[in-house]
């Protein structure tokens, strides 16, 4: 076994236009954002993203670790801003360039504890602030994408303690990356 080259970035402002992007995105100052406007500002974000971070580590032989990609526009702006899933997933396979991880690590919560763990560490962002009805729909879709994608999603209770959820994942990652990972 030995070490894996890894870059760890995120979505959105894993990049510094990105960053700007984001703060846009989530200041509760930015108010109402029309749907398509907000999905458009993503895709912004994720094609330069993919573009200047996640295509050129690949390239090197990175494994790239995200948090939050594609499916999350699914999930907020297709569900959440009940945008067409179809269009924003055409929007984000255009920013992309039609790149899909192998891997995808769904946490999952019910929205009422995860907003109440996300709300102990700071004040509610704009997406945060959304009604509960919204987060409903967009679990339910991050679960629909888990479900008819099995083979790439690995869907974790996130209440479970920290260790065992690494653990889940150290061992899905090792099945991915056979003798690479301890």
């Amino acid at each position: 076994m030995h070490e894996i080259p890894a870059r760890r970035t995120s979505e959105p402002g894993g990049t510094p236009p990105g960053a700007r992007i984001r703060a846009l995105l989530l200041d509760p100052a930015t108010g109402d954002l029309a749907p398509r406007a907000e999905a458009l500002l993503y895709a912004a974000d994720r094609a330069h993203h993919v573009h200047t971070v996640v295509r050129p580590s690949l390239d090197v032989g990175e494994v790239v670790i995200t948090d939050r990609y594609v499916d999350s526009s699914l999930a907020y702006q297709g569900a959440g801003r009940a945008l067409s899933l179809e269009e924003v997933r055409r929007l984000s396979d255009w920013a992309t360039g039609g790149l899909v991880p192998d891997l995808t690590v769904l946490l999952d919560l019910p929205p009422e504890a995860g907003l109440a763990r996300a709300l102990g560490r700071a004040a509610a962002d704009r997406l945060e602030a959304e009604s509960l009805d919204f987060h409903e729909r967009v679990r339910a879709t991050f679960r629909a994408l888990a479900d008819a994608e099995p083979h790439r999603y690995l869907v974790l209770d996130a209440g479970l303690p920290a260790e065992e959820i690494a653990a889940a994942v150290r061992e899905r990652v090792g099945a991915l990356l056979p003798g690479r990972v301890a």
